[in-house]
C-alpha cells in the first residue's frame, strides 16, 4: 500500500483531462508535491505544483525529467494518443506513433523512473490503460492499451523485488477533450482519480473503474467473439 498523504508525485499528461484530474485530486489528499508534465507546460501559483516539459517519445526528455524529479515515490502513467483509424487501411506511421506514446513512452518513464522509487522506498507506478484493452474493434489504440496491459503486468514482477507497487487502470470513456467527439456514456475525469487513488491507497494491483470494464473483463473467459466493441456487433 502506498499512502497518498505527504507523497510526492509525477503525473504524465497532467495539465489537462485525467490528468489534471490526478494532479487535484493528489493535492486534495495531501500529496506535498506534485510535478505535472506536459509538452507545452504551463506554470501553477500553487507552491506544491511543479511543470514540466516532457515528451514520453524521446528518451532524453524523460531522463531529464527522472533527473529533475529524483524526489518521487509515485508515478502515474498518463499521457497517451489516440490514433482510431483500422488496422488495415490506417496509415502505419499513426500505428507506429500510437505504440510509442501509449506503450514506449510509459516503458522508458518506467525505466527511468524504477531506480528513483527503489531509492525512495517502493512507492508505486501506476499505469494507465483502458476496457479496450479488452475490447476488440478500436484499432491501434486498442492494441496498445492491450500491450500496454501485457507490460503492466511483466513490470510487476520485475518491479517487487523493490516494493513497488504497480498498478494497471483500465477504464471506459471518461469525459475529456481526447473523446469528445465519441458519442457514448462517460465517467468524469474526478471520479477516475478519486477510484484510482484509492486503488493505491488500498494495496490494489488492478483497478477496473466502471461496469463497462469489468464486462469486458468477465468476458475475457468466454469466446472471443464476446470481446467486440457493441457498436460493431452483427
Amino acid at each position: 500500500m502506498t499512502a497518498i498523504e505527504g507523497s510526492i508525485a509525477l503525473v504524465t499528461g497532467g495539465q489537462r483531462g485525467i490528468g489534471k484530474a490526478f494532479v487535484d485530486q493528489l493535492l486534495a489528499r495531501g500529496a506535498r508535491k506534485v510535478y505535472a508534465t506536459a509538452r507545452d507546460p504551463h506554470p501553477s501559483d500553487d507552491p506544491r505544483l511543479e511543470t514540466l516539459f516532457l515528451d514520453v517519445t524521446h528518451g532524453y526528455s524523460v531522463a531529464d525529467v527522472a533527473e529533475r524529479a529524483r524526489d518521487v515515490d509515485i508515478v502515474i502513467n498518463n499521457a497517451g494518443v489516440l490514433h482510431p483509424a483500422p488496422l488495415l487501411t490506417g496509415d502505419l506511421a499513426q500505428v507506429f506513433a500510437t505504440f510509442d506514446t501509449n506503450v514506449y513512452g510509459p516503458l522508458r518513464v518506467a525505466q527511468a523512473f524504477a531506480p528513483v522509487l527503489a531509492d525512495n522506498g517502493g512507492g508505486a507506478l501506476v499505469n494507465i490503460h483502458s476496457f479496450l484493452s479488452w475490447a476488440a474493434g478500436s484499432g491501434a489504440y486498442g492494441a496498445s492499451k492491450a500491450a500496454l496491459w501485457s507490460l503492466t503486468n511483466s513490470l510487476r514482477i520485475e518491479l517487487a523485488a523493490q516494493h513497488t507497487q504497480v498498478v494497471g487502470v483500465h477504464l471506459g470513456f471518461a469525459d475529456t477533450e481526447m473523446v469528445a467527439a465519441i458519442p457514448t456514456q462517460k465517467i468524469a475525469p474526478t471520479d477516475v482519480a478519486r477510484i484510482v487513488l484509492d486503488g493505491v491507497e488500498n494495496g490494489e494491483s488492478e483497478v477496473l473503474v466502471d461496469d463497462v470494464t469489468r464486462t469486458f473483463k468477465a468476458a475475457l473467459a468466454g469466446p472471443v467473439e464476446d470481446l467486440v466493441l457493441p457498436a460493431l456487433r452483427r
